[in-house]
């Protein structure tokens, strides 16, 4: 086994929640809906960006639930962003994150997500100032991954 993977996530892209974004199979995305054509990038930095996953069974209901938590941390703030976070906070965006080993994984798809973002500028030189958003969404499987076709089509929209 050798150790070549990294922690973190590399890049945010949000688009409007739509049914079926993507054809799944297996967990992995293979093809995207064409209804999907506009998404929107957000570079991250630093090592304040991470993706939790928790599926839960449940014997008695013999159903199962998958908690997707986002964490991301972005650097500055301006009037635009302001402007671009309202609306990620008003409506049910789905996402897709690039880790740091290049996987593209695909989330909230079943029913958006939902953010809290919080705008912050600390009292230090030092301190961050920018934006620190969560975003939590629930489905019954583990984020499917795009495959490398998946990967090209959807880039395609990204604006």
């Amino acid at each position: 086994m050798c150790k070549d993977g990294l922690g973190g996530q590399s890049t945010l892209y949000l688009f409007d929640s739509l049914p079926d974004a993507f054809t799944i199979s297996n967990g992995e995305a293979t093809a995207m809906n064409a209804s999907l054509t506009a998404a929107y990038a957000y570079p991250l930095e630093g090592d304040g960006n991470t993706l939790e996953q928790s599926m839960v069974g449940d014997r008695n209901t013999s159903s199962r639930v998958n908690t997707q938590t986002l964490t991301i941390t972005l650097k500055s703030m301006d009037a635009a962003t302001n402007a671009e976070f309202n609306l990620v906070a008003a409506g049910y965006p789905s996402a897709v994150v690039v880790d740091r080993n290049g996987n593209f994984i695909a989330l909230g798809l079943d029913d958006g997500i939902d953010f809290t973002i919080v705008s912050q500028t600390g009292g230090a030189k030092t301190d961050m100032n920018g934006y620190v958003l969560t975003g939590v969404s629930t489905c019954k499987d583990l984020a499917p991954f795009l495959d490398s076709a998946t990967q090209t089509s959807f880039l395609a929209v990204v604006s």
